[in-house]
């Protein structure tokens, strides 16, 4: 019950405003009551989905679970994400706390650094993803991994109602919007984490959800790293890597990941995005212009990108920014 309740409270931040949070809250205690006594007695069953397309820049198709379900998720993961994240692997940045894109970035620039030596030696990096990642992780093994560590019959039970309740086809899929699919994504490439260390000796891998970096000196090697990897991926977890996506360059052309292109010696934002930001301030600007923003909207979405480019070497994108911005006569501080 105690569980329930914290995680009510992480869960409402920032949805306070949403009718059906709104909604679940008016009796609260009660909902919580009634959802512990059904997962008491194992008559908890998970609800449908609402699915909804976003573009974030890419289009995914997001599944949302109704407001009592996704408690549920965050209550699992509360207990879950610890007992798992201790043994994950070191350089996995997403959905992690105190990693994220910039701590992978600042990885990834510390791997070039110490082995081309401060950039006197030529490196090479091997960039690959795993095709169609979420819509393709088999349950059945995803099951197998998570009861290594869980014993408990009724945390089982749980996790399979959790499972059970999303699939692309028979037994394989999750859900993006789930809270518990992000560790369970974390849990699954754990195993390929520890199999390119373990396994193929990288020294210089980082992982970010499904997209992964090896860096090397030779780049034959890293071709023939991306085969055995391949071969993992399907004979162990019914994986395959996006074979338009297995991409090889030196690490003095610019190596181009979450957003960011890594040179040498600075990195700068990738060129699809600064072309987004762009396009999508001046459709803000615009609106304010129609009046259909504050002022305040306005600047806080200037502010939100300007805090992207702190983390690169981006002052002419950032007065770019600004003049675009000024029209409004708006402060970038308050």
């Amino acid at each position: 019950m105690e569980n329930l309740f914290l995680a009510w409270k992480e869960f409402k931040k920032g949805k306070t405003g949403n009718p059906d949070v709104q909604e679940f809250a008016l009796y609260l205690e009660d909902n919580i009551f009634q959802l512990h006594e059904e997962l008491k007695t194992r008559r908890y069953t998970h609800g449908t989905y609402t699915p909804f397309f976003i573009a974030d820049p890419k289009l995914r198709h997001i599944h949302k679970a109704s407001v009592r379900d996704r408690l549920l998720h965050h209550a699992v993961f509360r207990i879950l994400y610890p007992m798992f994240d201790r043994n994950f692997f070191y350089d996995s940045y997403s959905c992690r706390v105190g990693k994220g894109t910039h701590r992978a970035v600042d990885r990834l620039e510390r791997f070039i650094a110490k082995l081309s030596q401060n950039n006197s030696r030529l490196v090479y990096a091997l960039k690959c993803d795993v095709r169609k990642y979420f819509d393709s992780i088999s349950h059945d093994i995803l099951t197998r991994f998570i009861d290594r560590k869980i014993e408990d019959e009724g945390a089982r039970w749980l996790i399979g109602k959790i499972l059970k309740s999303f699939s692309k086809s028979p037994g394989v899929g999750l859900p993006l919007g789930n809270v518990t699919s992000q560790l369970f994504a974390n849990i699954y490439l754990n195993e390929l984490d520890q199999f390119v260390k373990h396994n193929l000796k990288a020294k210089c891998y980082l992982r970010y959800c499904d997209d992964f970096i090896i860096l090397g000196e030779n780049k034959g090697h890293l071709f023939l790293l991306a085969k055995k990897i391949n071969k993992f991926l399907f004979k162990s977890l019914k994986l395959s890597l996006h074979t338009n996506k297995i991409i090889i360059r030196k690490h003095r052309q610019g190596i181009d990941f979450l957003g960011y292109v890594v040179l040498p010696y600075h990195r700068v934002v990738r060129t699809k995005t600064r072309k987004r930001i762009i396009r999508k301030f001046i459709e803000k600007r615009n609106e304010f212009d129609n009046g259909l923003v504050s002022e305040g909207s306005l600047k806080q979405s200037l502010n939100s990108y300007l805090g992207i480019l702190k983390y690169c070497s981006g002052y002419e994108l950032e007065n770019e920014m600004i003049w675009l911005s000024g029209w409004a006569s708006i402060e970038l501080t308050d």
